[in-house]
């Protein structure tokens, strides 16, 4: 089987890629971590025989942009890793695994359960690999730092993972951040940290031909959001009623149920985000988790729904300032979503902003605030 290296420079020579230094980097590091494995050797074999400490890296955590190959980079190295015992995950999933795991240990166990747990997920297993390391509630974060370094550490596993963020910025503003530290520590210590925001947004390019603003409601444009999801997160429409959710802290306690979660991309009606009671800090959380949002359901409100209009205010005044893509279903075109009743004034600077987010020059702009 042709590693990595190989399969990557095919894909250039081919036209499918474009030459990206960031990518080749990254790519060098993955064939590095391949050899290693597929050697019979321990992640960071080559660093330790240069003279380098007990601590080499032992895995590589990919950052960036939405669309700068991240997956695709996943994709080839697990493709290509001639080892058994390897194992790619979706990383909301793998977590929900990991907690049902520790309600069992507790239950047959008596003491810590973390290194029970990191011993059953190591079983047979040499390298694990995540797409779209993201942390979106407190207990997960609770756990994170423990558990992966059970995993490096005692039980030898390479980690490779993908992430919009830089370490860093991972459960930023989230509830009892401070027991999630150990974890960024662990990451930039063990981890070797490729940033990969090269010069061509490949997801971007794919999204070509799909507006972002779909009315009226119907089938129609269900099917071109829809479109534009499977094409955002590369998900096989043919598994569509397997795409995991989420359930996304937004602070004090509380979360927001996420029907569809998956690679940065979450899915909502407007009911769940307008009809029920919620106010600037759930959307802030929206707006920091997710690149991209798609809304359905978007009704012509009245006089009778200021509620509504004054939280839908609210929730794009979030996701613009953070550079979210939104795609829409909805009863009308923005200017007439809501014409009279208190705050309809206020509401054409949505009206405004909704325009500006359907801009060639909005989608190409990175997610986050500067």
């Amino acid at each position: 089987m042709a590693g990595i290296q190989e399969r990557y420079r095919s894909l250039i020579e081919a036209g499918e890629l474009r030459e990206d230094a960031e990518q080749a980097e990254a790519v060098a590091k993955l064939q590095r971590l391949q050899t290693e494995l597929e050697n019979g050797r321990r992640p960071g074999f080559f660093k330790r025989l240069l003279g380098h400490n007990e601590d080499a890296p032992c895995g590589i955590y990919m950052w960036g942009g939405v669309g700068r190959g991240k997956s695709m980079l996943m994709d080839l190295f697990h493709q290509t890793l001639a080892v058994e015992g390897k194992r790619r995950a979706h990383f909301h999933e793998f977590m929900l695994e990991v907690h049902a795991h520790l309600r069992d240990a507790r239950k047959d166990e008596s003491g810590d359960p973390i290194p029970v747990v990191a011993t059953r997920i190591a079983q047979d297993l040499r390298c694990l690999a995540f797409d779209e390391m993201v942390v979106n509630n407190s207990a997960d974060a609770m756990i994170m730092g423990r558990l992966f370094r059970a995993l490096i550490e005692d039980q030898n596993v390479a980690i490779v993972t993908t992430s919009n963020r830089p370490p860093d910025d991972l459960y930023k503003d989230g509830l009892n951040r401070e027991h999630f530290l150990p974890f960024i520590a662990l990451v930039k210590d063990r981890l070797e940290v490729m940033p990969l925001n090269g010069p061509v947004d490949y997801r971007l390019e794919r999204l070509a031909g799909i507006e972002t603003w779909h009315t009226p409601l119907g089938d129609d444009a269900t099917a071109q959001v829809t479109e534009a999801f499977y094409r955002l997160t590369d998900y096989d429409p043919a598994d569509r009623d397997h795409v995991p959710s989420a359930d996304l802290d937004v602070g004090g306690g509380r979360t927001i149920h996420v029907p569809r979660s998956l690679k940065g991309v979450a899915v909502f009606s407007f009911k769940r985000l307008c009809g029920e009671a919620r106010g600037a800090a759930d959307y802030l959380a929206i707006a920091r988790a997710y690149h991209s949002v798609i809304v359905v359901g978007i009704p012509v409100m009245t006089r009778e729904d200021r509620n509504e209009a004054a939280r839908f205010v609210t929730l794009i005044d979030a996701l613009y300032e953070h550079r979210v893509k939104l795609f829409a279903t909805a009863d009308a075109e923005p200017e007439d979503l809501y014409a009279s009743g208190d705050g309809s004034f206020e509401f054409e600077r949505t009206v405004s902003r909704l325009k500006e987010m359907q801009s060639a020059s909005y989608m190409a702009l990175g997610h986050g605030t500067d």
